[in-house]
């Protein structure tokens, strides 16, 4: 889940919450002129302040949990407005319940039954109308080619096609089909004849997976026929960190009932996603703006007496740049100060059999195209400063998986290495403070799988904690 769409989801809680107090006191407004009786504002102004936050706190929490129990802060990208604004309606009801049962324990005499007509109502409007705002706000930012997932078909039954042609008659839900996926069959002339791309065959699966950018695969093969197949596919999106849908139909059954998200009448039901979201992970980007930001602010005179060194020291640009591999697979450009000689990249396969460590990665302690002032700069980690403006624009994390270079990627032989690219890389991570480059590389593999793993805000203040007195000491620097 990007940090965008963790921003959003969190403001729509709020926002609902913010439903429930208004509701709660435009609907106090007729009860008071009606009856007479003590109004909201009364309500809130009562002596017994206890007992008005523990009944205000049990209403947020029932409501956000009713809410959430109907799934309404779940991805709707695959669902219609309708069964959205059904969900809505159920979930509002039981919402209502809540209430009237908190009315009934805290003796609230303002919740009469005009109340609860005029609660519900309200609730029910300014839900689905914001909904519905919101649907088409999403709507034109992806008819637009804005925030665009990849999807992979796995299937070319008449399934299949049909939900396909569901994601493209509906560009509003921001899906790129990629492809599709399967091995040859008597019905694969019939999928040939509709147009659509025949991606690659299930034997080549993991190696697609591999060198593409996929952020969703969509499991369409029959589960009676080919579950083996399928519960393979699972374990190797799974392994590399993609999130998986099947169709409930691969079962050869008609589903009498589903929560599942709906583009027309095909249900996409999620097996696999990330588990890093929650409060926690916009606690995390919140924390790389405010730290990136105010670092790139403190540090300014530095880079200016770095800038002005590198350009005397030697020919060429103060910063280095390079493509390497960002979250699920995408490409990005990572900034540097410049600590190597003009074409160092191109002088690399020539210094290929110096290469001091194990795997794919490429490192020499005394590379001779570090210039004298790029070793000061590397032993001090100061070279790596320049990363804090891919954190401020959201490639990058202050902790996370380093990034890897386009060439070291090439090079990972295994497939469960690419997990590390199911979140978004960053400046520092345990392999920074357990050595560095002194870390053969899979052990360095594995304190990655250990970042995602055991992931928490904590640890990421833990890491960052413990990175300044590693680059201190210079442990492990080349």
């Amino acid at each position: 889940m990007s940090f965008r769409r963790r921003l959003l989801l969190k403001a729509l809680m709020l926002f609902d919450v913010f439903v429930l107090g208004l509701s709660f006191a435009l609907a106090a407004i007729p009860v008071s002129r009606l009856t007479g009786q003590v109004s909201f504002l009364s309500f809130l102004s009562m002596r017994i302040k206890v007992q008005n936050m523990l009944v205000l706190l049990t209403l947020m929490l029932g409501w956000h949990f009713v809410l959430s129990m109907f799934g309404l802060y779940e991805s709707k990208r695959l669902a219609d407005k309708w069964s959205e604004a059904k969900d809505i309606l159920k979930a509002i009801s039981l919402g209502t319940v809540v209430v009237i049962v908190a009315a009934l324990l805290f003796r609230i005499r303002m919740v009469t039954p005009i109340f609860i007509l005029v609660f519900w109502a309200l609730s029910i409007s300014i839900c689905i109308s914001s909904r519905l705002l919101l649907r088409s706000f999403l709507r034109r930012v992806r008819s637009h080619g804005r925030n665009l997932r990849q999807m992979l078909i796995v299937g070319t039954n008449p399934r299949a096609v049909r939900f396909a042609q569901s994601i493209e008659e509906m560009p509003e839900l921001g899906y790129r089909l990629v492809g599709f996926v399967d091995e040859q069959w008597s019905g694969m002339k019939d999928f040939l004849s509709t147009g659509y791309s025949f991606a690659t065959d299930l034997d080549r699966f993991p190696t697609f997976l591999r060198e593409h950018v996929i952020d969703e695969v969509a499991l369409a093969l029959p589960m009676r026929t080919c579950y083996p197949k399928a519960s393979e596919i699972v374990a190797q999106c799974k392994e590399q960190g993609i999130l998986v849908r099947f169709l409930p139909d691969i079962f050869d059954v008609t589903p009498v009932q589903s929560n599942a998200d709906v583009p027309g009448h095909n249900i996409a039901i999620p097996v696999y996603a990330d588990h890093l979201e929650g409060w926690p992970i916009v606690a995390k980007r919140f924390l790389d703006i405010v730290v990136s930001l105010t670092m790139l602010i403190l540090l300014s005179p530095l880079f200016l007496i770095v800038a002005l060194w590198i350009t005397v020291d030697s020919r060429g640009p103060v910063f280095f740049a390079q493509e390497r591999i960002g979250l699920n697979k995408r490409r990005f450009r990572i900034y540097k100060f410049r600590t190597m000689v003009t074409g160092a990249e191109k002088m690399q396969s020539s210094l290929e059999e110096l290469n001091e460590v194990s795997g794919p990665v490429f490192k020499i302690k005394e590379d001779p195209r570090i210039t004298q002032v790029g070793k000061v700069l590397r032993r001090a980690s100061i070279d790596e400063l320049p990363q804090l403006f891919n954190v401020l624009m959201g490639g990058m994390s202050l902790v996370g998986p380093r990034p890897l270079p386009v060439r070291d990627y090439q090079g990972l032989a295994r497939n469960w290495h690419r997990r590390r690219f199911s979140v978004r890389p960053g400046i520092t991570c345990l392999w920074q403070v357990n050595g560095r480059s002194s870390v053969h590389f899979e052990k360095w593999m594995e304190l990655d799988m250990q970042y995602i793993d055991h992931w928490s805000f904590w640890l990421d203040l833990k890491i960052l904690a413990k990175t300044m007195p590693a680059v201190l000491k210079g442990t492990g620097a080349a």
